[in-house]
This record gives structure tokens, sequence and C-alpha cells, in this order.
């Protein structure tokens, strides 16, 4: 799905400021939606794809002015209303109107601290052997799914070459729908003239982790 949230090489969005100072929070409220996002409960539909997808359809305006975890407050609240585990009025008022459904408690801090600091592997086995080698050259595809998807609008079209491969991993497109199928996952090295012409004697290139129905041959 194009959106606004795509702004990877478009014009009139400013230079990236890399000056910025290295702070986990910049604001306290921000530490707290954190906390809150990590220790409540989920609904069984809930994954980070579906995450994504939710944060995507966010209206333009309020995508491109409001703060980035401000952003996160609302997609949870539009994601507890969609699973029918709250309502638009205690959303708005902050204020349970019953019991609700038969959830697990919240975590604690102690499993909230040991959920976000283990180390976990995503990558899962498969039978299928990947299409692509090391150094071969791909070209990203061009169409365009009405859901979620991970490749980004400037690759598309754009040829690069297999730089890595990472054994298989969950399909965003569909886990975002609860379709839990793996595919081969590569890094692909782009030309920065490649995905820019107009960027001319410029030896930079930019890598992307693409999924192999994300390529194609040239």
């Amino acid at each position: 799905m194009d959106g606004i949230h795509d702004l990877g090489g478009r014009h009139g969005f400013g230079k990236i400021d890399v000056n910025e100072p290295e702070e986990q929070f910049h604001d306290p409220y921000e530490a707290r939606i954190r906390s809150i996002v990590n220790a409540m409960s989920r609904a069984p539909d809930w994954n980070l794809d579906w995450f994504r997808h939710c944060r995507e359809l966010i209206d333009p305006v309020d995508y491109l002015s409001r703060p980035y975890f401000d952003q996160w407050a609302q997609t949870y609240c539009a994601m507890l209303i969609n699973s029918g585990w709250a309502t638009v009025e205690e959303v708005s008022t902050g204020k349970s109107n019953g019991p609700g459904p038969q959830l697990p408690p919240p975590m604690s801090a102690e499993d909230v601290r040991a959920a976000v600091f283990s180390a976990k592997r995503f990558d899962a086995p498969i039978e299928a052997a990947p299409a692509y080698e090391l150094g071969q050259a791909v070209r990203a595809s061009t169409s365009v799914p009405t859901g979620h998807t991970r490749l980004p609008i400037y690759a598309r079209g754009r040829l690069g070459r297999i730089a890595n491969h990472h054994g298989a991993h969950v399909f965003p497109d569909g886990n975002a729908l609860n379709e839990k199928n793996h595919e081969h996952l590569y890094t692909v090295e782009f030309e920065v003239m490649e995905l820019w012409p107009e960027a001319t004697d410029v030896a930079d290139t930019v890598s992307l982790n693409l999924w192999e129905s994300y390529l194609e041959l040239p």
C-alpha cells in the first residue's frame, strides 16, 4: 500500500538531522507510552506487521504533524477498537464501561524487561531453496499491494544485486493479515544513481532487506 508513511527519497521534507542528541526518549510521556504498549494484553490477531499497517492508515496530516510515540498511542487505540477490546467512548474518556473481554493479566515489570531484552531468533525452516545467489542481479517488483508491504516505493523497478541471504522469515504482507507464510529474505544493494538518476557521480549504495517475492530477474 502506498501512503504518506513511505517518504524515502521524496522531495520537500528536508534533510535528516544526523546531529540530533542520542537519547531514548525526548519527553517523559514517550517512556510511559512505550511501557504501556509493552505491558498491555494483546488480541490474538495482533502482530508487528498489523501494527505497522494500522499506523500507515493514519491520516496524512496527523502522520506528519504528530510525534512518533503519539502515533503509537493513536495506532494502539485504533487496534483496541478494531478488535472489540475497547469502544471509542472508553478510549476518548479513559474510563472503562464494563468488564470487557476475558483478558490475561498485564505483564509484570520483570516480564516486560525479560521480553524486551531477551535474545530472539526470527528465522524459520523452509523447504524451498533460495531462488537467488549472492552477487546475482535482481529487479525489485513494481506491483503495489493493497495492504502492508516492506517494499519501498523508491526501489520498485530498480536494479540491484544480492548482497546477503538471511534464511526464511515471515512474509510481512501476509503476516499483517495473520497469514504465517515464510519466504527467503535477502539484503539487496542498489547503486544510488540507479535509485535516483539525478544523483550523478555518487558512489554510495543503499542496502534493503527484501523478501523473495519482492524480487524478479531483470
